[in-house]
């Protein structure tokens, strides 16, 4: 099988890059210059840089300031472990860059739905993320922030799943977010920040808040990928398969985790499959061509059970049969319709052998 007759759905772990910020990232190259030095050649890769922060912020809609950042995880630090001392509070559904980001942070917990519960939240630092990466739930920022600004808190918002595919969580305080999840390079990132005083400066460049030589070719890739992204992230009729598939994994007897949801989102799906675990069906669909995950990317190579599925109070024996399929601006319908069949057939196998 060919490189080219794979279908890629594990979109949530990273995405392809867009040609339009292929495009960008190589002019980036031709501008080589220190963006931090003086000289005319410095000035005009700077100038550069503050376009590209500029039409960031404004594809996002973000009207704070905008640090860049090697990616979701550097800026999960900065948020984190750059703001004042005080306490700190963090979802149990929380992306492990975060919860390592704040290893003293107590533990919000979450229903069953997934939705994170703020009961005994006090003044501090909160972080809930705005997408869950491994099953696609979606937080009520807008509640949460009330909550948090109503103890004179701070809500610091992992919107890495979210931004370029729906409207950025603009009620938190800080956000952050990672250009590969919507086409752009990896490697680059931002904290975005209401305001700089929220953070210590630690000196340095990006306005003495972050270290290290600007990343420009990656930052106008970050800009072009943002401003590519259509309103629809992923066009429903790309996904309508899913509807009728989602009532045959149901009859099946496997488990279609958004039932359980508060706000699933259709970029990510969880789904639990009858009689084969979770790490056979990834090597089954992987020689089928078909590249899907299971739980987090950042953890998926190792054999520990999903935290994420462990606080929902979801069975170890259902999460261990449970899969992440994701999908991205590059999908097509007729992938969706592929991974759907194999689904079923490997179902039908699995049960046909229990018989």
């Amino acid at each position: 099988m060919s490189r080219n007759d794979r279908i890629y759905l594990d979109h949530a772990a990273t995405s392809p890059l867009r040609p339009e910020a292929r495009a960008a990232i190589e002019h980036g190259f031709d501008i080589w210059a220190n963006p931090s030095s003086p000289h005319g050649e410095g000035r005009k890769a700077r100038g550069a840089l503050e376009d590209a922060r500029a039409r960031i912020k404004a594809a996002l809609g973000w009207d704070g300031e905008l640090i860049f950042t090697s990616g979701a995880s550097e800026a999960a630090a900065l948020a984190l472990g750059g703001t004042r001392p005080g306490l700190r509070f963090a979802s149990a559904v929380e992306h492990d860059a975060v919860l390592n980001a704040a290893p003293d942070a107590h533990i919000l917990p979450v229903g069953p739905d997934g939705a994170a519960s703020l009961a005994g939240v006090e003044r501090g630092l909160v972080a809930v993320q705005q997408v869950n990466s491994e099953t696609g739930n979606r937080q009520d920022i807008a509640g949460i922030a009330a909550i948090v600004h109503q103890t004179g808190g701070l809500l610091v918002t992992d919107c890495a799943q979210g931004a370029g595919k729906m409207a950025l969580a603009a009620e938190a305080d800080m956000a952050i977010v990672s250009a590969h999840k919507f086409g752009g390079p990896i490697g680059i990132g931002a904290l975005l920040v209401k305001d700089f005083a929220m953070l210590v400066p630690s000196g340095g460049q990006e306005r003495g808040y972050r270290r290290g030589t600007e990343n420009l070719p990656g930052a106008l890739g970050m800009g072009a990928a943002l401003e590519a992204a259509s309103e629809s992230y992923v066009d429903p009729e790309v996904l309508a398969p899913l509807d009728a598939f989602a009532e045959e994994v149901r009859a099946l007897g496997g488990e279609w985790l958004s039932d359980r949801l508060s706000d699933p989102t259709p970029y990510i799906r969880a789904i639990a499959m009858p009689g084969l675990s979770g790490s056979a069906q990834l090597m089954r669909f992987d020689l089928a061509g078909i590249a899907v995950s299971q739980g987090s990317a950042c953890s998926s190579g190792t054999m520990k059970r999903s935290h994420v599925l462990t606080a929902m109070g979801i069975p170890d024996e259902l999460a261990d049969r449970t899969i992440r399929v994701s999908f991205g601006w590059s999908s097509r319908r007729a992938e969706v319709e592929r991974f759907c069949e194999k689904w079923l057939a490997m179902a039908r196998e699995a049960a046909e052998r229990a018989a």
